[in-house]
């Protein structure tokens, strides 16, 4: 399949003028050759997945992160990347992570969704402990019930202040920071970014299912005792 037509069913679903003006989305890596057999499908390129990649006889990788840095050993196979155009689309990454957990968007503002519940917070942690066994979360003012919780996948503790203001009583992302923990005036979830993203890879399946896809072998780089 021509690898133009890929990108065309990617830019249709997530198009590139979504994208932030600081952001590297699109291709990273352009060869020569546009006839595509088959893709694989990961979160990060990293020397792993493009060895995974040659290896399953792959001729070209698309990821949600974006290359910042291109050595020269990697500039022979195609590589492709939606980042925050996927990340601000509707059914993009935040809207996967909350139908992951069951649960409907009510309300999109930017990268924000936000979703009505009524539950505790004991019980919200166990449905999130089903896709991130060791999350971690910061509850400073002891909020015991929850009725409407922000989501952004990835890393989204900037919007933590705009969360509240919308009512929020609580945000679920990753990569929390220490001093962004302590003056948080919501429930913060950090599930890790990894977990909160690796869900998105299923839209890359259904948008280039007409093409032979693999999904890399990857994981968090985070170990648990």
């Amino acid at each position: 399949m021509n690898k133009y037509k890929i990108i065309q069913k990617i830019e249709k679903f997530a198009p590139s003028e979504l994208a932030e003006e600081w952001d590297c989305s699109g291709w990273g890596v352009e060869t020569r050759n546009n006839n595509i057999s088959k893709v694989m499908l990961c979160l990060t390129v990293t020397e792993d997945i493009i060895t995974q990649a040659k290896e399953q006889k792959c001729d070209m990788i698309i990821s949600h992160h974006p290359l910042f840095f291109i050595p020269i050993k990697w500039k022979d196979i195609d590589i492709y990347s939606a980042h925050t155009n996927l990340d601000r689309t509707i059914g993009g990454t935040t809207d996967t992570l909350i139908s992951e957990l069951g649960f409907k968007v009510n309300e999109i503002n930017g990268f924000l969704r936000y979703t009505d519940v009524n539950t505790d917070v004991k019980s919200f942690c166990k449905k999130l402990s089903k896709i991130s066994p060791n999350f971690r979360y910061v509850n400073n003012k002891n909020i015991e019930r929850l009725n409407k919780i922000a989501f952004c996948a990835g890393s989204g503790t900037e919007f933590i202040q705009e969360a509240y203001e919308n009512g929020a009583d609580a945000l679920v992302t990753g990569d929390v920071k220490f001093h962004t923990a302590l003056e948080s005036p919501i429930v913060l979830f950090d599930i890790g970014h990894f977990e909160s993203e690796i869900p998105v890879l299923k839209v890359f399946e259904t948008l280039i299912n007409s093409i032979d896809t693999i999904k890399a072998q990857e994981k968090t780089p985070f170990l648990y005792n």
